[in-house]
């Protein structure tokens, strides 16, 4: 049986408003497969009549789970590689001597989803610079979706979860079996500190920043809402920071202030003249 009509339209108006993030209309496949359960949840047989209840009750709670189930968290542990082998072979080498007095790294992950991308970046360090042991290390990370952010702060990931970009040396020195799931460990859990934030409104609660991964988010802007962030990236990045994005995003036409440095192996931008 196929499915009513429903309004995309109204469901499209309302992510953007509330998140800035921009679906295309020919994504309405998305409320087929993500919104169904949430509509059965509260009652309702299908999307279409879930929706028009949407369109006829106060804005609240309702409304921010539906854009949230909208939101698309795909990620993985060490994701596209590139990032973590700059981060290890360069960055944090570099970093490490120039913050050598203050002895503090802040680092941010935004639109961290379910958490693999700072589980990883805790890994790495975890793994690789036993000298940052008595160093601060902040490292934050953010989502604007709170059910995303549960399971992150909980540390728990299917088999095939841990098996996407997660060595097995790693998972069996990070993470112990539970049921069929893998847990991780305190050590590496309690090195990340989530926060629900949404990248268009304040950024009050971050200190400035070192390290800043923003990957695979601002594809989903509009130019206007990426300069806006942008703007708001060179003022909590330290002149001498990294920023990384996702390997197919660029910046080159939307933001000046910001130079792209390659090579071998990394990719990474930085404020141009740092």
């Amino acid at each position: 049986m196929q499915s009513p009509p429903f309004d995309f339209d109204y469901l499209r108006s309302l992510v953007r408003e509330h998140s800035a993030v921009v679906l295309e209309p020919y994504k309405d496949y998305l409320a087929a497969l993500y919104l169904g359960k949430l509509a059965a949840q509260n009652g309702f047989e299908s999307i279409a009549p879930f929706i028009d209840h949407l369109k006829n009750i106060p804005f609240g709670d309702l409304h921010l789970q539906t854009v949230e189930a909208l939101m698309i968290n795909e990620t993985s542990f060490f994701r596209d590689r590139y990032p973590f082998t700059s981060l290890q072979s360069l960055v944090l080498p570099t970093l490490i001597q120039a913050r050598s007095q203050q002895k503090t790294i802040n680092i941010w992950c935004a639109a961290c989803s379910t958490g693999q991308e700072p589980y990883s970046i805790a890994i790495l360090i975890r793994q690789h610079f036993p000298e940052l042991a008595d160093w601060k290390i902040r490292l934050t990370a953010s989502d604007f979706s709170k059910q995303a952010l549960d399971r992150a702060k909980q540390g728990q990931y299917t088999n095939l979860e841990v098996n996407r970009g997660l060595p097995p040396t790693l998972r069996d020195r990070y993470f112990y079996p539970v049921g069929r799931a893998w847990q991780l460990r305190d050590e590496i859990r309690k090195m990340v500190e989530f926060q629900q934030l949404n990248l268009i409104q304040s950024w009050a609660s971050l200190p400035k920043l070192d390290i800043l991964f923003l990957r695979n988010v601002l594809i989903y802007f509009d130019i206007e809402t990426k300069r806006s962030i942008l703007d708001k990236v060179q003022q909590y990045l330290q002149p001498d920071g990294y920023l990384f994005l996702g390997g197919g995003e660029t910046i080159f036409h939307v933001d000046s202030r910001f130079e792209t440095i390659q090579n071998k192996t990394s990719l990474y931008h930085r404020i141009r003249g740092a």
